[in-house]
């Protein structure tokens, strides 16, 4: 894989991917881990699901127009203009920080992740413009490390950082917090302004396509959505494959909302260095999970190991509420990483397997649209409950049933049509 970095731009591609992951979770590891000090229960379960929301709504909104954006103009463009915005914002949020103004900065979770949706498609497609489609597999596999390790290092980084701002100072509030951290907005800026500099360096390939144009009464009238979904709807062993994925990511949306506040309230844990750490083993576990789930179907697509997967995510939230050492729930949350790998790695497979000629893009598309809507469902859910005074721990509860019930349902389909290819 090590020859890949000898394509023009190849490496300040990664470098650039790396430092927008990284940038991007930094401020939403500020937020949450500010909404974890300060607010407690119900509170911080709503507010921790919001941010997720914010995240989240702008990749179903701006799905189309992003895409548009990148098959119109040169990728690199729009990643260098993307980036330039993130400073823009990055500077806004270090303003913010030092005002003490809370909920601007949190209003901001939601314009960095609208600046991630105009350039996720630019940063994909951006792959087999520099590497051709000889290298493709192997520097996707790149890509995906690259961004698994962005995510881990910055959950250590910003969380490690937040509790060294706040050491042996008293807050009352979050204004006092907020200006106590206010110096890591520094920090923000500055990966942002490398980030811009690695978007220089890469090469132009696609020249700019003057013949398309965007149907914005299409795109209100839901045309683009339709089009895209019915890809998916057609193909039965798509359709299952995408609803198994947006099964995984919606649970897994909800443990990160209900989760700390479970840690504090029932363990009393409020170091959230330990609580980011904890969830940061799941990513860890996933990056496992998907290396053996990948030696094992080297040769075939086995869909019996998402019945596996699944009946362990079960097993993992099961087990969850019976443990209160910190070795013991960093272990389980390892195990819950490993066995979402060997559900992601077989149904990602299959979608791109039995997708026809043509028609991949928008089945992945289509694919990330409803796992999006999905997490952003079941977001919206966490909040009625912990509105209704449901505790993190019954939502721990619901979401056992959850994965119970989806676990039977793969073990009933695979029984019924366990194909290899």
């Amino acid at each position: 894989m090590l020859h890949l970095f000898r394509f023009q731009g190849f490496t300040p591609y990664i470098a650039l991917l790396f430092l927008n992951a990284f940038v991007d979770l930094g401020h939403k590891i500020i937020i949450q881990n500010t909404v974890f000090k300060i607010y407690d229960g119900r509170e911080q379960v709503i507010l921790t699901a919001v941010v997720n929301a914010l995240i989240l709504v702008p990749f179903i909104l701006l799905m189309s127009p992003a895409g548009f954006c990148s098959d119109k103009y040169p990728k690199n463009r729009v990643m260098l203009m993307t980036s330039v915005v993130a400073v823009i914002l990055t500077l806004f949020i270090t303003l913010f920080y030092y005002l003490g103004w809370f909920w601007p900065a949190y209003i901001m979770t939601l314009m960095l992740a609208i600046q991630s949706a105009i350039y996720s498609p630019a940063k994909y497609g951006y792959i087999r413009e520099l590497v051709g489609d000889s290298h493709l597999a192997r520097a996707n596999g790149i890509v995906q490390a690259t961004t698994t390790v962005a995510i881990l290092a910055g959950i250590l980084a910003f969380s490690v950082l937040f509790e060294a701002f706040l050491a042996g100072d008293i807050y009352t509030s979050r204004r006092e917090l907020l200006q106590r951290i206010a110096p890591i907005g520094w920090c923000l800026v500055l990966f942002s302004l490398v980030e811009v500099g690695m978007a220089l360096k890469m090469p132009q390939r696609q020249p700019v396509n003057t013949q398309m144009h965007f149907d914005w009464r299409q795109y209100t009238r839901g045309g683009y959505l339709r089009f895209n979904l019915q890809v998916v709807v057609e193909r039965r062993i798509i359709l299952y494959s995408v609803i198994g994925l947006a099964i995984f990511w919606a649970i897994s949306q909800v443990m990160l909302a209900a989760f700390p506040a479970y840690a504090k309230e029932i363990m009393a844990i409020t170091n959230t260095v330990i609580i980011q750490g904890m969830l940061a083993c799941a990513g860890i576990g996933i990056v496992v999970g998907s290396v053996i789930a990948g030696l094992l179907s080297r040769r075939k697509i086995d869909q019996r190991l998402v019945a596996v997967g699944a009946f362990g995510i079960t097993g993992c939230l099961l087990i969850l509420p019976q443990l209160h050492s910190l070795i013991g729930l960093s272990v389980n949350f390892i195990i819950w990483g490993m066995m979402g790998g060997f559900i992601i790695i077989p149904l990602n497979t299959l979608i791109q397997h039995h997708a026809r000629e043509g028609q991949l893009g928008r089945v992945i598309s289509a694919s990330n649209l409803v796992q999006n809507c999905a997490m952003l469902t079941f977001l919206v859910m966490t909040v009625l409950f912990a509105l209704a005074g449901l505790k993190s721990l019954w939502l721990i509860h619901i979401l056992q049933g959850v994965a119970l019930s989806a676990a039977l349902l793969s073990l009933v389909y695979c029984s019924r049509r366990i194909q290899s290819w």
